[in-house]
């Protein structure tokens, strides 16, 4: 039993700008062999200030993935290009190419560029004043062979660089994220006769990351944010049961990789792609969350802060929380420069604690603070974040 609301949040955190033009120049090929001592640097300095901001599980604010910009925020995904065998640059790109239709009883996902959410509002995601403007397209790798994990060197490094951050700031427990089958499968292929076929061997792969993780002692976190934002990229929308039916595979395979592994070390986090923009095609969470519940893990992040599905707390009125599972909801959020209030983030917390229990809520982020917001921004809603938690704490307690 805890005696306090735990906080946490969602993985990414703002990178110091000497990590952004160290992983450039390493990304350029013009590294000087100072990159790892750094790294080691700055997740040592990241794990004591986010204790110093009231995080009670910190993580490596994902610095291990190669992020070289200040508004490059896709590296929970595109660091596995890295650290999977069997890709390659062919000049195939998901964000552009043929789109692609659905029919009834057959779904499929269009390209990105053709989200449903991206259509209804093309001219303020094509303006760039509007603050929502699509950054410029990347070359994304193919499946051209079989899928092998090849990461086990970074890995390796991520572990100890966050476990010798925790010892440093005097902190038990600590976080690393790593990618689902479902979203690790979102490139193209070639290789692979079926989808579900890539499905799975991407499960195959990625189970090596999941339980070198957990075996070290670390909680893994599996970022998945394609059950639900898949949603918006099914043209044109597909009834529900449909689309819990093509979700299905990617909870199956993704429990297939984490078989045998202890729920108590395992956190899944969704989240509707979380990029800035209307949101108005997400699929709701009450449409998705007893699939979510399928997957075994101990614990589940989801957004919960933002203008889209803060008002979704009402969904655990209704859906029975599984015996001894934990619930992670996003307190502040991502898409907003507006700092919440503490009083704010605590009402939020104890919503969710009137619904579950208060020993089975987590406080976190909706998603990840790093490229999102300026760093000064994100620090801010972290700092937030752990005063709310001190006062939904005081509140609950005392019932």
């Amino acid at each position: 039993m805890s005696d306090r609301i735990p906080t946490t949040h969602a993985g990414s955190l703002p990178r110091t700008p000497e990590l952004l033009a160290a992983n450039a120049a390493r990304e350029a090929g013009r590294a000087d062999g100072s990159h790892e001592q750094l790294l080691a640097e700055a997740v040592r300095d990241l794990v004591a200030r986010q204790r110093d901001a009231g995080i009670t599980v910190p993580g490596d604010g994902e610095y291990g993935k190669s992020m070289t910009s200040p508004v490059d925020y896709g590296a929970w995904w595109t660091y596995s290009f890295s650290r999977l065998g069997g890709l390659e640059l062919t000049g195939d790109n998901p964000i552009a190419g043929e789109p692609r239709r659905s029919e009834p009883g057959h779904v499929v996902l269009s390209t990105f560029a053709d989200r449903r959410d991206w259509t209804r509002f093309a001219d303020a995601y094509s303006d760039p004043t509007s603050g929502i403007a699509l950054g410029p397209a990347r070359e994304w790798p193919t499946c051209t062979g079989p899928l092998t994990y090849t990461g086990g060197a970074a890995l390796a490094s991520d572990i100890a660089n966050l476990q010798a951050g925790l010892a440093a700031a005097g902190v038990e427990q600590g976080f690393l994220t790593a990618l689902s089958p479902g979203s690790a499968s979102r490139l193209p292929n070639t290789h692979y006769a079926t989808e579900e076929e890539f499905i799975w061997a991407c499960a195959d792969a990625l189970r090596e990351e999941y339980v070198a993780i957990v075996e070290s002692g670390l909680v893994l976190q599996v970022d998945d944010p394609s059950i639900a934002e898949n949603w918006d990229q099914v043209v044109p929308e597909p009834s529900v049961d449909d689309y819990v039916a093509f979700t299905k595979i990617r909870v199956e395979a993704l429990n297939h990789a984490l078989r045998g592994l202890p729920e108590d070390r395992i956190r899944f986090h969704l989240c509707w792609g979380s990029w800035h923009g209307p949101h108005t095609t997400d699929l709701p969470l009450a449409e998705i969350v007893s699939t979510m519940l399928e997957i075994n893990a101990g614990s589940y992040s989801f957004e919960a802060a933002n203008a889209r599905h803060e008002h979704e707390w009402r969904v655990w009125d209704d859906v029975a929380l599984p015996e001894g599972k934990v619930i992670v909801p996003g307190v502040v959020s991502h898409a907003t420069n507006v700092v919440e209030h503490p009083e704010l983030v605590a009402d939020r917390i104890e919503r969710f604690a009137d619904r579950v229990g208060r020993d089975r809520v987590v406080a976190s982020t909706d998603c990840g603070l790093g490229g999102r917001i300026h760093p000064s921004i994100a620090w801010a809603k972290l700092e937030a974040l752990g005063q709310g938690a001190e006062i939904a704490t005081g509140r609950l307690w005392r019932r």
